[in-house]
């Protein structure tokens, strides 16, 4: 099924021993365009520091209860790495979350996950993390390689869109997959041109997303955004909408779609 993202603010982080934390954010790869951390607040019992916790560990999401559960332990989360809100997330930190809960690295791989389209198609074969603190050729911890592309939710939502041609609405939520978490779509609210309307645009479509400027660049006209899909929460995605968009990513079985029901949605394989 396909989700909005910031429909998970708030949710419970649950593990067979409880509650852990909820929601404060969400940081998504702007690169490939996949949800890669749950940002939680652990709340009083770690005085409220805030994790990072990766989807592989997700095991699934309870929509009615408002709960994501997890296959982590207590002292797992206790022990993991603290998370800095004031800093961007480096590859270091990554790495350092990685090797802790065993993760293999999402950016060693030909698919989003690295060595497999889905965070919960990992086996412990495949799970064998470089050590963080290698030194380097200094003497210091070797910084592994790459520019990690993370964004915040909460901080893209409310940037500006530009078309090509002109301003049209701003950044008002993003709908995932909650397969691989890959973001299907991002939604645009357009009111300040038609009044109430929302339309669905691809990430594909997405040329920059700029946070000096705190804009979103899209390769589309103006008009091309209008004519856009809307997006009704109430009664969207449909249930067409998502077969097809599933059909795109090898996800379901069904006949060849036309052009017309085409979904420009992210492959399973890295572009």
């Amino acid at each position: 099924m396909l989700h909005s993202l910031k429909a998970l603010d708030g949710f419970a982080i649950m593990t067979s021993e409880g509650l852990i934390g909820k929601v404060k954010d969400i940081y998504f790869d702007d690169h490939q365009w996949v949800v890669r951390y749950l940002e939680v607040n652990t709340g009083g019992w770690l005085s409220g520091r805030h994790v990072l916790i990766s989807p592989v560990s997700v095991l699934g999401v309870d929509w009615n209860r408002q709960e994501v559960m997890v296959r982590l332990s207590r002292a797992q989360v206790k022990d993991s790495p603290g998370r800095d809100t004031a800093m961007p997330v480096s590859r270091q930190e990554e790495a350092l979350i990685a090797n802790h809960y065993s993760y293999p690295y999402y950016w060693s791989g030909p698919y989003i996950w690295g060595a497999t389209a889905m965070p919960m198609m990992v086996s412990p074969a495949m799970i064998n993390p470089l050590p963080a603190e290698e030194p380097g050729n200094d003497g210091h911890p070797a910084q592994p390689d790459g520019d990690p592309h993370l964004r915040s939710k909460d901080e893209v939502v409310g940037y500006r869109i530009e078309a090509s041609d002109d301003q049209i609405g701003h950044v008002e939520d993003f709908l995932f997959d909650d397969r691989d978490w890959s973001i299907s779509h991002m939604i645009v609210d357009t009111r300040n041109w038609w009044p109430g309307k929302q339309v669905l645009i691809s990430p594909r479509r997405i040329r920059q997303v700029d946070w000096a400027e705190r804009r979103v660049v899209v390769g589309l006209s103006r008009a091309e955004v209008e004519q856009s899909a809307e997006y009704q929460e109430k009664h969207s995605p449909s249930a067409r909408y998502d077969e097809v968009y599933r059909h795109a990513k090898g996800f379901s079985e069904m006949p060849p779609f036309t052009p017309a029901d085409a979904v420009a949605g992210q492959g399973s394989r890295r572009p």
